[in-house]
């Protein structure tokens, strides 16, 4: 008779969850680190909190909205984007953030390309760094909701309102 390991799968499924906090945790640092460390001293600096809902399966798709802070006033947008990679699950995100490099505030607005990392079950936590081609860079962290895993490359849409 085979032996059976004491809880097999239970101990699989916390080994894996284990296993995709490290893959996470890596390569959210590995974005942060290859963030620049400076900027012009004529870019102003901006910042952000944001509300996303995201469903992915492989592909994923999301909406939400936020406000920017921007030499002292606030611009609401919408945010809407499409990603693919590693992602299952459906989650809520409460980001909050920098944006550098913005000369102007009609820069903010536009297309951006986004590497992000980020794990729920009931409660986690998500990071992702988006740039445009104006070269307006956001860096975002913050909690998740809902039940999800994803590591992947996405379009971004930020609109003001």
């Amino acid at each position: 008779m085979p032996r059976q390991e004491p809880n097999g799968p239970h101990r699989r499924d916390r080994r894996f969850r284990s296993k995709l906090q490290i893959v996470s945790w890596v390569f959210l640092t590995l974005v942060v680190a290859s963030s620049p460390l400076s900027r012009p001293s004529h870019a102003q600096v901006g910042y952000v909190h944001v509300m996303f809902s995201k469903l992915a399966l492989i592909a994923g798709a999301g909406v939400g909205h936020g406000v920017l802070t921007y030499r002292g006033r606030e611009y609401p947008f919408r945010v809407s984007g499409l990603s693919l990679g590693i992602a299952a699950g459906a989650s809520s995100n409460r980001l909050v953030g920098r944006v550098s490099y913005l000369q102007d505030l009609r820069d903010f607005a536009g297309i951006y390309n986004a590497v992000g990392v980020g794990g729920a079950l009931a409660g986690g936590v998500s990071g992702v760094q988006l740039k445009n081609t104006k070269g307006v860079m956001i860096t975002l962290r913050g909690a998740k909701l809902g039940l999800e895993a994803s590591a992947n490359l996405s379009k971004v849409n930020i609109t003001l309102e």
